[in-house]
């Protein structure tokens, strides 16, 4: 992707992703009117299946990176549940999020604040790629994935589970569950992933030297149940694991834990813990497998 169309797509306003935003926003805002513990604690729930399950173990850490494995039927699972975060169809995701670490801060990057905070968080969205990919640039960069029918068809209706979900809160909790677990969840998940793309390229510390502008902020790693160690991710991005002190809270690292200790994910990709740190801030170590 050259700078011309770069610029080009900038100009290309993506209407409905924007109506859809328009409308998401404008319903989360009136959700704050609708409010009740019940919807509450399920919006807290989906929070989590759809952002630590389905976008950090599912999308990023297990499809886009192979940082482990798990049987196709697990797979399948976390794919569902990213799906309930509307951030488009999981190939489209692997796609934008495999080109960004190909161009980090580069020609090409499609969300690299060096083009703007604005941009780099949700501009791309509403006049950028937006997830939108031809077959050609799918069968590039995600040819594991088009491979695989089920995700070939997931991909296509990535909308229909939330869809599903929120027919069945509004049947089962009225108007309150489902703005609550469907337009203000959705809507701050949204700017959760966001973040990573753009606050922990522009605010936090760096652990290793990169290439890129990336940082750990821990505030976007709290939003984003681990995602926020992004210096580490980008100096190790197959590591399964993102918080690597014992501080780094990484939620998602424990719900891959989870699932080793059931038996249901192996070749577990780590970084070394002894190199990290004697390379601190000297550049990236070699991977291990969990034991």
């Amino acid at each position: 992707m050259d700078n011309k169309l770069r610029v080009s797509n900038k100009k290309r306003i993506n209407w409905n992703t924007t109506i859809f935003m328009v409308i998401f926003h404008l319903c989360a805002v009136a959700a704050l009117f609708m409010f009740s513990w019940q919807a509450l604690v399920v919006s807290f729930m989906l929070w989590w299946v759809s952002g630590s399950l389905g976008i950090g173990m599912g999308f990023h850490r297990l499809l886009t990176h192979r940082g482990y494995r798990t049987p196709k039927v697990v797979e399948y699972f976390l794919t569902f549940c990213g799906m309930l975060a509307l951030e488009g169809g999981q190939i489209n995701w692997v796609v934008t999020h495999r080109i960004h670490h190909a161009y980090t801060e580069q020609p090409g990057d499609p969300h690299s604040p060096r083009d703007g905070g604005w941009w780099a968080h949700m501009g791309w969205i509403l006049t950028g790629t937006a997830q939108q990919h031809d077959e050609a640039v799918m069968q590039r960069y995600a040819p594991d994935l088009m491979k695989d029918r089920v995700h070939v068809w997931l991909n296509r209706l990535y909308f229909v589970p939330l869809v599903i979900c929120g027919l069945t809160l509004l049947a089962l909790g009225g108007w309150s569950m489902l703005m609550w677990g469907v337009f203000l969840r959705v809507t701050l998940g949204l700017h959760a992933t966001w973040l990573v793309n753009s606050a922990t390229h522009m605010w936090g510390r760096r652990r290793f030297i990169t290439r890129d502008d990336s940082t750990n902020n821990w505030w976007v790693a709290l939003l984003s149940f681990g995602e926020g160690w992004h210096n580490n991710h980008h100096a190790h991005p197959r590591a399964a694991r993102h918080g690597l002190a014992w501080y780094e809270i990484d939620v998602n690292w424990w719900g891959i834990r989870t699932l080793q200790f059931l038996g249901l994910a192996k070749e577990i990709k780590l970084i070394n813990r002894d190199a990290t740190a004697a390379t601190t801030q000297t550049g990236a170590v070699p991977l291990q497998r969990a034991a």
